[in-house]
């Protein structure tokens, strides 16, 4: 990659490009006519689950100890009715990054404008698994999601060289 072009924002047809290397930049695309997007690709929610217990995140990962969630059923029509409040969402996709691409996702704005979001962490270089993030419902009223509903775009960035060693955390290779 040339001076200049680094932290740049990979496009629709890059990401068509990766999408057909092996291992693809995204795998498990339930519509890729509407998921590409010109900036990314969206991501669709296979699982839901509520968040039962309290965690802890201590200076170390041996003290780490994640929430247990409780998971949600669809009802037979494929929708969920969620009460305010927080929730864990399983993707459909699984994402492979190359170790010279990051991506950071954000919520679809079809969410923002429901009182709905999601929140997410950094999608580290060389990580691949099916991701975990935060859905927090704000409406008081609720929200109504459907299985397989596009609820994130998710970004890649090019990074300006390839990291020598790839994301190594406890999630790699998560939910596959």
């Amino acid at each position: 990659m040339g001076i200049g072009m680094t932290g740049l924002v990979i496009s629709r047809d890059e990401i068509l490009k990766l999408l057909s290397m092996e291992p693809p930049l995204v795998e498990g695309i339930i519509d890729i006519q509407n998921q590409i997007q010109p900036n990314g690709i969206d991501l669709t929610v296979r699982e839901v689950a509520m968040v039962a217990t309290a965690g802890t995140v201590a200076l170390s990962n041996k003290e780490r100890v994640l929430s247990t969630v409780s998971l949600l059923t669809f009802d037979a029509l494929g929708y969920m009715d969620l009460v305010p409040g927080c929730y864990l969402i399983t993707y459909n996709e699984i994402v492979n990054l190359p170790k010279d691409m990051m991506a950071l996702g954000l919520p679809r704005s079809s969410l923002l404008r429901c009182g709905v979001t999601v929140h997410h962490a950094v999608w580290d270089a060389g990580y691949s698994g099916r991701s975990q993030s935060l859905m927090v419902v704000y409406n008081p009223r609720g929200f109504r999601l459907q299985k397989n509903a596009r609820v994130v775009q998710l970004v890649f960035f090019r990074l300006d060289s390839e990291v020598a060693e790839g994301y190594r955390g406890v999630f790699q290779g998560e939910n596959i």
